[in-house]
């Protein structure tokens, strides 16, 4: 692997790689393909194969997802103390190793490691918090009905399974699996094909201290084959999905026909919008920042910039200066500010629509086209701007990729209605100095998520989650979460 000899690999993360091929863990050990097909996971920094992973069929999901209910009385059926020790234990495990699992996912995913380091704390503080919460949770709840005995008890599921995309893959894992065991449900990890080393990882530490055969199963394979058997299995209890609304249409298609709850936490098209008060500079650094953040595979990304009329110019300057300065390399290397997308599918994906975009009539005001990195044939896309109509097709659809599109606007009104203009609804933000002003537009944006004077903002305790093209089913990150992971059951006697 010549990325090792470029840069020096842990000598844990050179252990686990020499693995290779990587099985599936499910029911506490590794778990092959029976007819050993193997897909390869690349290094997008590079373009060299890190190792290869086992591509399980149906019938294999099938046997992970009856292991993960076999294993559920037992797990339900510890007291609350006893669950939240295993999973403290796993936390400082997760935790202790995060240098290693942070270079993991650097390089699978195409990751600057400094910023894999703060998914893996991310995991670390999400089932902290999780945990605590479910510590603090009333499994009986006496309701105050005249001529009854009656109350409500609070219960967990059973198996409950997650298909995880290729941008966050330990950070969301956190997000999804820790309300999930806190609650007393088992779990079956489907990570996407480009991105499962460290869900494999995450597996084996979890046998390491202590949590139970079969309550943390990890499958790996085609999302077509692999991931669709999972959102077909009539013998889950709940799904979660992220990923693309394309997608999340055939999971939840694939979950209404079988009544199973299902969760979708989908794409997004957010805007930014920027009165003329701000500091430009402070707000330009912030939105550039934003959009060059694991080079714009950020579902909640601002990636529609709607710039005041009288601070239109001096922005697009400023953010012109900083998209040059960034640094583009590979993950490992520290000097890096961005590195490349996660496949060459994706790069041709963001390439393909800077192409549309121009022809339909946007001006590309910096970047565009392809990155190179000496020395290495990575996946690499320059950091671009475009500007023009907003209903040009790179303003209407999501990119995926360090792609901002810029307009102007008048005033507050056609802030608001330029900002609503999409299908998606994941996450807006609103840069003003004029504190009434942010709330009153916060408000009126049409999404999940309004941000105030910053933008990907994930607070422990807020909810997080879409509406529209954005994704249904409820959120993460916040009470209302642990909650979807109990079923409740009315005890009534009459009097």
């Amino acid at each position: 692997m010549s990325v090792a000899t470029q840069h020096t690999l842990l000598p844990e993360v050179q252990s686990f790689l020499d693995q290779s091929p990587l099985a599936s863990f499910v029911g506490g050990k590794a778990f092959p393909s029976e007819q050993g097909n193997v897909l390869a996971t690349i290094d997008p920094g590079s373009g060299d194969q890190l190792a290869e992973i086992h591509d399980l069929n149906a019938a294999e999901i099938d046997r992970a997802v009856e292991i993960a209910n076999e294993a559920f009385p037992a797990w339900a059926g510890l007291s609350q103390e006893e669950r939240s020790s295993i999973l403290l234990k796993l936390a400082d495990a997760v935790e202790s190793h995060k240098a290693i699992i942070a270079q993991i996912e650097a390089l699978d995913a195409g990751k600057i490691e400094a910023q894999a380091a703060g998914d893996v704390q991310n995991f670390v503080d999400t089932m902290r918090y999780f945990v605590g919460l479910s510590d603090q949770v009333e499994k009986r709840t006496k309701l105050d009905v005249p001529g009854h005995d009656a109350y409500t008890v609070k219960q967990p599921w059973g198996a409950c399974a997650f298909i995880f995309p290729w941008n966050f893959p330990f950070l969301l894992i956190g997000w999804g699996i820790s309300p999930a065991l806190a609650a007393g449900n088992t779990v079956v990890i489907k990570p996407a094909e480009d991105t499962s080393l460290s869900a494999i990882y995450l597996a084996q530490l979890a046998k390491e201290v202590g949590v139970p055969d079969g309550v943390i199963n990890v499958v790996t394979g085609r999302g077509a084959t692999a991931g669709a058997a999972l959102t077909n299995n009539t013998q889950i209890k709940r799904m979660s999905f992220t990923g693309s609304p394309e997608v999340g249409r055939l999971v939840g298609e694939s979950c209404g026909r079988n009544l199973v709850p299902v969760k979708l936490e989908l794409g997004g098209k957010g805007a930014a919008v920027v009165f003329d008060d701000v500091d430009v500079k402070a707000t330009a650094q912030a939105l550039v920042g934003a959009i060059t953040f694991h080079t714009g595979q950020v579902c909640c990304d601002a990636t529609r910039w709607l710039i005041h009329e009288n601070i239109y110019d001096e922005f697009v300057s400023e953010c012109k200066q900083l998209m040059e300065k960034v640094r583009i390399g590979h993950p490992l290397d520290p000097n890096s500010d961005m590195g490349p997308v996660v496949n060459p599918k994706q790069r041709e994906r963001v390439l393909g629509y800077q192409e549309k975009g121009t022809a339909g009539g946007a001006q590309c005001l910096c970047g565009g086209g392809p990155a190179t990195v000496e020395g290495l044939n990575g996946n690499y896309v320059k950091p671009t701007l475009l500007a023009g109509p907003l209903d040009n097709v790179a303003a209407r659809e999501e990119i995926f990729g360090p792609v901002a599109y810029l307009a102007k606007f008048s005033d507050e009104a056609d802030a608001i209605a330029k900002a609503n203009d999409t299908d998606y609804g994941l996450a807006n933000s609103v840069w003003t100095t004029d504190a009434e002003r942010a709330n009153r537009v916060a408000e009126a944006m049409i999404a999940g998520n309004s941000w105030i004077n910053a933008h990907n903002v994930f607070a422990h305790g807020v909810p997080y989650g879409g509406v529209k093209k954005s994704g249904m089913g409820g959120g993460v990150l916040s009470p209302e979460t642990l909650m979807d992971y109990y079923r409740s059951t009315s005890v009534v006697r009459p009097l």
